[in-house]
C-alpha cells in the first residue's frame, strides 16, 4: 500500500473576504476530487482571506500511479490563474515506512 499527500500553500488573488475565498477554494477542491478521485480539503489558514492551505491525499497499491496522480494534481493547481502557488510539500509513504 502506498499513500501520497500534497500540501499546497496558496496566495489568493483579488479576494477581500472569507466568502470570496470560499468561492475560489471550493471549485479547486471539487475539481481535484472529481478529476482524480483524491481526498482534498482546505486544511489550514481558514481565518485568513488571502491565504489557503489545501491538502490532497491518495491511497493505491501502485507507487507509480500515486506519483502520477499527485503530479497531475500539482499541475492543475499551479495552472489556476486565480491563485499563486507559494509552495508544495509532497509526502510519500510505502510499506517499508
Amino acid at each position: 500500500m502506498y499513500v501520497g499527500t500534497l500540501s499546497f500553500d496558496l496566495l489568493l488573488g483579488d479576494v477581500h473576504s472569507l466568502k470570496e475565498k470560499r468561492s475560489v477554494v471550493r471549485p479547486i477542491v471539487a475539481e481535484l476530487q472529481r478529476k482524480f478521485s483524491v481526498s482534498a480539503a482546505e486544511v489550514g489558514d481558514q481565518d485568513l482571506h488571502r491565504r489557503a492551505l489545501m491538502g490532497v491525499a491518495l491511497v493505491s497499491g501502485d507507487a507509480g500511479f500515486v506519483s502520477d496522480v499527485l503530479d497531475r494534481c500539482e499541475r492543475l493547481v499551479a495552472a489556476r490563474p486565480e491563485v499563486e502557488l507559494l509552495s508544495v510539500r509532497r509526502r510519500f509513504h510505502g510499506d517499508e515506512d
